[in-house]
């Protein structure tokens, strides 16, 4: 059964495998709509859980990020809905009770990296690159990212990740526990695929039970934490405890810490 969730986004259940293809190019954004379209689907995942999930991406890059106009006169209420809303749905995604794979083959950014990391597992090309690169419009992971990441790799690879911006390739993240598998470019979408549909036809309480067994004590303190207080690099030791907020100095836009309309970037996140 296919379903269109927007043009942009597209469920497919298939026997036990539920597939997410984001299909929005060149780029596969993440604006509005495409968010909108997220929710819509993880609450139907959630409402009908399938026995595996595959999120997946057409085009080019799985994602760009977030596409920054989403921010225009965004003010502090506007961004605390926003990321509330998102919040509830990558926790959603992180709690359905089946395993759940990613499959990245190229540029990975932001929003679609931070999804990657609330999945149980993450398989990728030679040639896919992520990154949370959100210092260039002057903010940091919303979703939890940086406290899932640091749960995988550590919170020295976590904070180096966030500070830096930098964007680090499939194999880098491989070695450091990010990313589950390096599959064959070529054959990367069917050998993905085989790959999720193996879980999913797996006996249900084969994979749900080491899904919470082997997950670490402090998941559910990220959880507890990423609402009050977004993914700050100085919140990737200690999940347990927020950390003061930051405010903005007197040349930042008070509301989203830009600097001068002029300076702020037009590029994606």
């Amino acid at each position: 059964m296919d379903r269109l969730i927007d043009d942009r986004l597209r469920l497919t259940r298939r026997d036990a495998l539920a597939t997410v293809t984001i299909a929005s190019p060149p780029m596969n954004l993440f604006d509005g709509r495409m968010l909108d379209a997220w929710r819509e689907v993880v609450d139907d995942l959630s409402e009908t859980p399938p026995r595996g999930l595959l999120v997946r991406a057409e085009g080019r890059v799985v994602s760009a990020g977030v596409d920054v106009s989403l921010f225009k006169g965004l003010g502090v209420s506007g961004a605390r809905r926003l990321w509330s809303d998102q919040i509830q749905m990558i926790t959603t995604l992180e709690r359905l009770p089946c395993p759940t794979v990613f499959a990245a083959h190229g540029l990975t950014l932001t929003a679609a990296f931070e999804i990657a990391l609330a999945c149980d597992l993450l398989v990728a090309t030679p040639s896919a690159t992520f990154g949370l690169v959100e210092r260039v419009v002057g903010i940091t992971p919303s979703m939890g990212g940086g406290q899932r990441l640091s749960l995988r790799a550590g919170e020295s690879r976590a904070k180096e990740l966030i500070m830096t911006g930098d964007t680090y390739d499939a194999e880098t993240l491989h070695r450091w526990g990010v990313v589950t598998a390096v599959l064959d470019e070529e054959s990367f979408a069917d050998e993905a695929e085989a790959y999720a549909r193996r879980l999913a036809e797996a006996p249900p309480g084969h994979t749900r039970r080491p899904r919470r067994s082997c997950a670490p004590p402090g998941r559910a303190a990220c959880r507890s934490l990423t609402p009050a207080c977004p993914s700050s690099p100085r919140n990737c030791s200690r999940p347990g405890t927020p950390s003061a907020p930051s405010t903005p100095s007197s040349s930042t836009d008070r509301d989203t810490g830009w600097s001068s309309p002029a300076n702020r970037p037009r590029s994606l996140l």
